[in-house]
């Protein structure tokens, strides 16, 4: 019996350090935080940050979150605000933390997003396998509706304007604008306090992303971005982090003039940068 109860009291604190672990990793709940004039961003849950904007006759959302839970409390924190149906909603891009609650949504949802967006849905994921959305019962959660350089969303008398800027992270981001509020949703274009994603296997490039930031500061008059992964970003902070990542590259470029190899290239730069670096490398070997 006292062998029993040992060993009953071994497997319970054995297990305590991975229970504490998996409380600490579940996703907080759902919530919409307050912005602008009906305009709120969407944090919490499974998926990355999104936004709202809750008008008098129908309600436009930025971006999907990842499963059916975190869809659900989505949309019943919206039931506290509005009982009119959800008209449009927007994807930023098309990685899965953005696009995957898609199916989720009732079919009566327009999905909006850049036509380069819609086309990678479809394509192999990283690691070279058919994308699920290759599946013809997803096909109504699918973006229907695309545009190549600019384009408007109205719901109710509220402008929110769609940008394309070029390729980036991936080739299909975009830039959703609210210019009465000077707000803008900018998904996985830059981040605060991580570094830079650049997905090369969806087209993306890391000296593209530079030249889209700065067309993207040329033409908007945003004053707050609001990123998937971070904090709100005002403008000298994306300016920062384009200085940031054009120092990266330049001294990348330094290390291969001077024959570096990319394993002792990387060896001059934190760890969690290894990915970028090897982009930028890359990048830098094909264009010569």
């Amino acid at each position: 019996m006292k062998t029993l109860f040992k060993f009953c009291y071994c497997l319970i604190a054995l297990s305590l350090p991975w229970y504490a672990a998996a409380q600490q990793n579940a996703a907080s709940p759902v919530s919409l935080n307050r912005i602008g004039d009906k305009l709120y961003e969407v944090t919490g849950g499974s998926g990355a940050n999104g936004g709202a904007f809750i008008g008098e006759y129908g309600v436009l959302l930025i971006d999907a979150k990842m499963n059916q839970e975190s869809v659900n409390q989505t949309i019943q924190e919206i039931r506290k605000l509005t009982d009119k149906p959800i008209r449009f909603l927007v994807n930023t891009h098309s990685d899965g933390d953005h696009v995957a609650g898609n199916r989720f949504f009732p079919e009566s949802v327009v999905f909006v997003a850049h036509e380069n967006c819609r086309k990678e849905f479809l394509l192999p994921g990283r690691n070279g396998q058919p994308s699920s959305w290759n599946d013809p019962a997803l096909a109504p959660y699918i973006p229907s509706v695309t545009f190549s350089s600019k384009m408007d969303l109205y719901v109710d008398s509220k402008r929110a304007e769609l940008w394309y800027f070029g390729t980036g992270h991936t080739t299909g981001d975009m830039v959703v604008c609210f210019p009465d509020d000077r707000i803008a949703f900018i998904g996985d274009q830059a981040f605060r306090g991580r570094t830079q994603l650049i997905h090369s296997y969806k087209g993306g490039n890391s000296f593209r992303h530079v030249e889209t930031l700065e067309k993207m500061l040329e033409t908007i008059n945003a004053e707050k971005f609001y990123s998937g992964h971070s904090e709100a970003l005002d403008r000298i902070m994306i300016r920062s982090h384009i200085s940031e990542m054009k120092e990266l590259q330049n001294k990348v470029a330094g290390y291969i003039k001077n024959n570096y190899t990319l394993e002792n290239i990387k060896k001059e730069f934190n760890k969690d940068q290894g990915n970028l670096i090897e982009t930028i490398y890359n990048e830098i070997l094909a264009s010569k």
